[in-house]
């Protein structure tokens, strides 16, 4: 559609007349995106027994799409905001919906990894356009609403990929946790193609390529690094290698910034009070999230011996409470105010994070992450409502793209951490569990710590 063809923009006083359906369609793009680490994560024992993929190649089959994912977000975002978020949502969602049919089909490493990072550039594309059209579809109250419900799904995605991976393993087989993706991301490739609105191009002038480039490579070897870090230690000297390299990757590229014609992004957007304080609120919702996710999930199983399914089945209420938080949160977020509610928010978190280092059981252990899981909802929509509440529509793309990004820091540091602090744990498969009361113990820390840098971060008047 070109620029010409937007009669169905939306104005202040006219919202266009399907923006819920087109918010329920790019949300479950989303979850597809969402879902997609989670439930791989569970069919990685049968993908690589009956593909032959040694731990290597298992590994590479999570974390290559989450490199990929989180390293070129900015440069999807800054896509849509150059072309329109049309083309860039249809385009990235073609570009999965495919990856996943050729990733089902793998019959080796080769094929499978190489889908698997056509997927995350997918996503890439599609998951910061998608927010910068909710960002400029909706005003007032209705974005906090639709936030509230895109965080919903985007919160409640990790848990519940951990009880379909079950079902689908199962069942079916391994090959359908991406089959699945395909008639999904058709009809919503199709539907999207007639209603989505030609929202008008949000900048003008090129894509900064080296720019581009370098914010990609520098990502990626941060998020490589964070990876790395929960199998080999902070202080490897590979990980201190790409912690460094990733550092001066960012160095170089803020400095063609400021020489490019076109830059990437105006890095004035990084000293603004509220898109610093949603990221980093971002960043620590999800750190303590996946944090969540990996302990709970090894605690069920190492130590109080349940199976992969009976896991996923318990983590339904995780997934249920973070999606009512997180739309309860879209409701009233206008009314207390983000900084009121993030504290509060993550109050309960700690709460939360505290129980199963108290007392010991699956009950305990499920409710625990549960009613973490309940603040860490809230937080989602409180880091989105505040990062973005601002933004002009031709910085839309781009700071949905750096709230992406550091979407996909904090979950890979997240991992990283709690990995590190329940390594004995872990590792003993069973045992008396003090590995996991340390992790419990840092994520309660961590919550806490964070509910007092809010409260400073966080305008006061942000809502």
């Amino acid at each position: 559609m070109s620029d010409t063809e937007t009669t169905t923009t939306r104005a202040p006083d006219a919202p266009h007349p399907l923006r819920w359906t087109v918010l329920g369609l790019l949300g479950l793009a989303q979850l597809m995106l969402i879902l997609d680490i989670t439930v791989v994560a569970i069919a990685l024992p049968d993908m690589g027994a009956d593909l032959d993929l040694d731990r290597a190649a298992l590994t590479w089959v999570v974390s290559g799409y989450a490199l990929t994912f989180g390293s070129l977000m900015l440069l999807g975002g800054r896509a849509a905001d150059l072309f329109g978020p049309k083309q860039v949502i249809l385009t990235g969602l073609a570009v999965f919906t495919a990856a996943s049919l050729a990733a089902g089909l793998a019959t080796g490493a080769p094929l499978l990894l190489s889908a698997r990072i056509a997927q995350g550039a997918g996503a890439a594309m599609l998951s910061p356009a998608a927010l910068s059209v909710v960002v400029r579809l909706f005003d007032g109250d209705e974005r906090n609403r639709a936030l509230g419900i895109w965080s919903a799904l985007g919160g409640g995605g990790a848990a519940l990929g951990v009880l379909l991976g079950g079902l689908i393993t199962a069942g079916p087989g391994w090959a359908w946790v991406f089959f699945v993706n395909v008639p999904v991301g058709l009809v919503v490739l199709v539907a999207l193609a007639r209603i989505l609105p030609g929202l008008p191009r949000a900048a003008t002038g090129s894509l900064d390529i080296p720019g581009a480039a370098l914010v990609a490579a520098a990502t990626g070897a941060l998020i490589y690094a964070l990876i790395r870090a929960g199998d080999h230690g902070w202080l490897n000297i590979v990980t201190v290698a790409l912690i460094v390299a990733a550092a001066a990757g960012y160095t170089v590229f803020a400095l063609w910034q400021l020489r490019a014609t076109a830059p990437l992004m105006d890095l004035r957007l990084l000293g603004r009070r509220p898109v610093v304080a949603g990221t980093f609120v971002i960043a620590v919702t999800t750190a303590l999230m996946v944090g969540a996710f990996f302990l709970g999930s090894f605690y069920l199983q190492n130590r109080q011996g349940h199976g992969a399914l009976m896991t996923g089945v318990l983590f339904l209420p995780v997934a249920l409470l973070t999606m009512a938080a997180a739309a309860t949160a879209g409701r009233v977020i206008g009314r207390l105010g983000a900084r009121l509610l993030a504290v509060v928010a993550l109050a309960v978190a700690a709460a939360g994070f505290l129980l199963p280092v108290l007392w010991s059981g699956t009950a305990v252990m499920v409710t625990g992450v549960s009613v973490a899981a309940a603040g860490l909802g809230a937080l989602f929509v409180v880091a989105s409502a505040t990062a973005l509440a601002t933004v002009a529509p031709h910085e839309a793309g781009v700071t949905s793209g750096i709230v992406s990004t550091f979407h996909e820091f904090g979950a890979s540091a997240g991992a990283a951490a709690v990995s590190s602090a329940a390594a004995t744990s872990i590792a003993a498969h069973t045992g008396t569990g003090t590995g996991f009361d340390d992790a419990f113990l840092v994520a309660t820390g961590m919550a806490a710590a964070s509910a007092v840098i809010v409260l400073w971060l966080i305008p006061a008047k942000q809502q």
